[in-house]
């Protein structure tokens, strides 16, 4: 009977904290802010604790509602009170601009060079004189404005107009026929027959991945052993 309730309240945690996840909503890890962070390893710690609770349950399961219904609520006052967004989320903090590093900023935000670097390294910034503004976002990352004669090439600054890409919709995924995904782009069987040959494939099942764009643009990964 003991092993039966923990296998109930166990399942019951996950549950639980299942459905908060997906009320406070979905964000990276790498989006998070402070307080985002720190109350999700709090209903995560919650929920497990919960899940070993055979005599009161219902215990941790109130505190976990509590603290999803208070982010939640946040969230709600952050959207339309933006100005609460400065105390509840904290403001981004210029750490350098116009080649000037702003030592008071970087005590602000918590940041010592060491850890800036880094941050610059990962996006492809070794020589910090290609920098013209560096951004420490609330969130923990860092934003980078380049220098403009620095910056890579666009097709805008070449007087160039490159056809705009479109989506790519599945229509053979592991040698199965999409047909749902056929019938949305308006194709069908016969027209799907017809690329394969022309990509000298014989059946669906020799391709792993075929997709195709509204301009019907067709593209096949056939399956390979290496």
């Amino acid at each position: 009977m003991d092993f039966l309730s923990l296998c109930v309240t166990a399942l019951s945690s996950f549950v639980a904290l299942f459905i908060i996840a997906k009320f406070i909503g979905h964000k990276q890890i790498a989006q998070l802010d402070f307080f985002d962070y720190i109350t999700g390893i709090t209903i995560g710690s919650i929920a497990a604790e919960m899940a070993t609770e055979l005599e009161d349950p219902w215990k941790p399961l109130t505190a976990m509602a509590i603290y999803g219904g208070a982010a939640w609520l946040l969230g709600v006052l952050s959207n339309q009170f933006p100005r609460m967004r400065k105390y509840l989320n904290g403001t981004p903090t210029i750490l350098m601009d116009h080649g000037k590093l702003y030592r008071e900023n970087f005590k602000k935000a918590k940041l010592d060079l060491s850890e800036f670097m880094v941050m610059c390294r990962q996006q492809g910034y070794f020589d910090l004189t290609g920098i013209q503004t560096a951004v420490y976002e609330y969130t923990g990352r860092l934003t980078i404005l380049p220098v403009a004669d620095k910056r890579p090439a666009t097709p805008g600054d070449m007087n160039l107009a490159p056809e705009q890409e479109l989506l790519f919709t599945e229509l053979i995924m592991d040698g199965r026929i999409l047909e749902n995904n056929l019938k949305r782009m308006g194709l069908d069987l016969t027209w799907l027959d017809k690329q394969l040959k022309e990509n000298h494939v014989h059946s669906p099942t020799e391709v792993f991945l075929a997709v195709c764009d509204r301009n019907l643009k067709f593209v096949l990964y056939k399956n390979s052993s290496h």
